[in-house]
Formats: structure tokens, sequence, C-alpha cells
């Protein structure tokens, strides 16, 4: 059976940030699909990364949709400050948000995309009754906060029980993973369903990016 080809994600966080207008230029001249901007505040992650300077900045140069994931405590606070910035997806974490349901909605108001982040030790079906209100899933398959870290191999299965959810609820939602990401990993999560592939380390660390990222792409 055919299937639609996997949208790539490169994860910015692997960048190198002494020439990140180059890196985001070859991101801009590459077939990758989004821009992957991972938020961090030292408190829900340990680890600090870019802030809302830094998203704007990336707006000005990207000629694709900027995919920001916040890592953070409280997300809803920050909704209008990173539509102002050029988010054109956020995604918050299920662990970080008390009122889910409502953060999801008001993502939404606000004109951007809303996606929902689970960590490794967090269930599928604990998005049960917020589903509907997604339009995209991320899978973390590393424990969040650095780059480079080892795939969790639980995300393949993990992957397979979110495609079920999401055909049940009638939920239009995407799912995407991050972490770990390569030809072999990125290929087992395609098969089990995943629509979105985030690439960091093996985007960057490549000698030509835009070829891996054409690798991923036919995966």
């Amino acid at each position: 059976m055919n299937r639609m080809s996997v949208l790539v994600s490169p994860s910015l966080l692997s960048a190198d940030f002494l020439h990140l207008g180059r890196d985001v230029e070859r991101i801009n001249d590459s077939r990758a699909d989004w821009f992957h901007l991972d938020i961090m505040d030292g408190v829900f992650v340990p680890n600090l990364s870019y802030g809302l300077p830094v998203v704007s900045a990336i707006k000005r140069a990207a000629r694709k949709p900027l995919d920001v994931h916040l890592m953070i405590v409280q997300p809803e606070r920050y909704i209008d400050a990173f539509r102002q910035a050029g988010a054109d997806i956020l995604t918050v974490h299920w662990e970080a948000d008390t009122h889910l349901h409502r953060t999801l909605q008001s993502i939404r108001a606000a004109g951007m995309k809303a996606g929902v982040a689970l960590n490794p030790h967090t269930p599928v079906y604990l998005l049960e009754d917020v589903i509907r209100e997604a339009d995209l899933v991320l899978v973390m398959s590393v424990n969040p906060g650095f780059g480079g870290q080892s795939f969790i191999e639980e995300a393949v299965g993990k992957v397979r029980k979110l495609k079920e959810l999401i055909g049940k609820s009638g939920s239009k939602a995407l799912i995407e993973v991050d972490g770990g990401v390569n030809a072999e990993t990125g290929r087992r999560l395609a098969e089990a369903g995943a629509d979105v592939l985030v690439a960091g380390s093996f985007v960057f660390n490549a000698p030509d990016p835009g070829v891996v990222i054409e690798e991923l792409k036919k995966l």
C-alpha cells in the first residue's frame, strides 16, 4: 500500500549556533517541511535553549513553518508571545499543563496549530479526552532536554497505539516523533504510523544535511 511521504522537521537544537543563519538557509534549500524549535526553561527539563528573540529572528529567515515545542512549565502563559514571534505550530507537554484542553483551544484560537507532547513514561490513553482538540501529538522517543540521546524502543509501539486512538476518535491529529531519529529508527516509526519525523544530530552532523533529509523523506 502506498503511503504519503513523511514530513521532516529538522531540530535546530543541533544546528551550529555560531552559524545559525547558514544552517537555516540549508534547511530552506532542502526538502524539509518544517523547522523544529525546542524551547527549554531549565525547570520542566534540566537544560536551557533559546527564547523568543531567537524564534523571531529564525522566523524572518525561514521559508518553512516553525514547529515550536515548549518544554516549559505554565506554557499557557506564552501562547500569544510565541504567536507574535512567528510560531505556526505550538506544542505543549501533557505533563506541564493542568488545563490542557483549554490551552489547546487557546492555541487554535490564536491562529496556530495545536500540539501536545508526551514524555517517554506517559501513556497514550491519557490523551483520550483531548485528542480531538489536537492537530498534532508529539511522541518523545528520548527523555527531553538534550540532543543526541539514544532512541527509546518503546516509542514504536507507542506510535501504533496512538494511531489506533486517533482512528477510533475521528481525530485528524498528525503523529510526530522526536529523539534518536535516523534512517533505521525513522523507517520503523514511519511503518508504525508516524507522520512527522524530527531529526537533529542525524541531520546537522551529516556532511550534507540535504542528502540526509532526502533519505528521511523516502521512508
